[in-house]
């Protein structure tokens, strides 16, 4: 049964990237779904980059809040900007001579929270790393995005979907986007990845970090957190809402 959670079923194109052609598997996955491609030698080419706020793909989610919804986006866009920026520079606004990342969630599956807090307890009894979750219980997450050049044109795309496992490092959560929100973080390492040109290794974070709106990029209150209850807690792991963003530009 665990093996079978493993897996994810390939998600249908949301046909919202400028162009699906060409897309392949990198290699064997047990856990995700991903599908990428890329034009190295244009991506090469690319320094600066503007990450465009996430959209939501229209009728997804629709079985959670608002709030839920526009908590999964914004932490689409800090994994993503946290991930890309090992890579390139990131830049807070458009600019004719930069590239742009643009990005879409698919689908979101909600978080059983009956089956997070029965998971909870289970692990206090059984300590270790890989948790166990209740079946039927878990949430998954799939989304899209592409980078585009200066002159607009498709440099690289990702089509990517996970469901959280039964058996694994996936942790259980109150929050009905409890495994959306912990799922955007693999999402934005396959975005780094997929977008990364051959041969650019991950450089230092750049100071003043440009990804310092979206929250710090460790949290050391959603650790302790974690490990005292067992549960992911959204609140505690560092991001900032929407709202938090606007009072820090001003």
């Amino acid at each position: 049964m665990a093996l079978g959670a493993c897996q994810t079923a390939p998600e249908t194109q949301s046909e919202f990237l400028q162009s699906y052609e060409g897309l392949a598997a990198p290699g064997q996955s047990l856990r995700a779904s991903v599908l990428q491609r890329r034009d190295d030698q244009a991506a090469a080419g690319i320094e600066r980059v503007f990450i465009a706020p996430s959209v939501l793909m229209a009728g997804v989610g629709e079985a959670v809040e608002d709030a839920d919804r526009a908590r999964v986006l914004r932490e689409v866009d800090r994994q993503i900007c946290y991930e890309v920026s090992e890579r390139f520079t990131v830049i807070p606004d458009p600019a004719p001579e930069a590239a742009t990342i643009r990005a879409v969630v698919v689908r979101i599956n909600p978080t059983g929270q009956a089956g997070s807090l029965a998971s909870a307890t289970a692990s206090y009894f059984i300590p270790g790393p890989i948790g166990v979750r209740v079946p039927g219980a878990t949430g998954g997450l799939a989304a899209e995005a592409e980078l585009l050049g200066p002159d607009a044109a498709q440099i690289a795309a990702i089509v990517w979907a996970r469901n959280a496992t039964v058996l694994g490092t996936d942790s259980p959560s109150l929050s009905r986007v409890g495994d959306a929100l912990q799922l955007a973080e693999p999402f934005g390492d396959a975005v780094g990845d997929a977008f990364s040109p051959t041969g650019r290794t991950p450089r230092p974070i750049a100071t003043p970090d440009p990804c310092q709106r979206f929250g710090p990029r460790f949290s050391l209150s959603g650790t302790i957190a974690g490990f005292a209850t067992g549960l992911y807690v959204p609140e505690l792991d560092g991001g900032k809402d929407a709202d938090d963003e606007s009072e820090d530009r001003q």
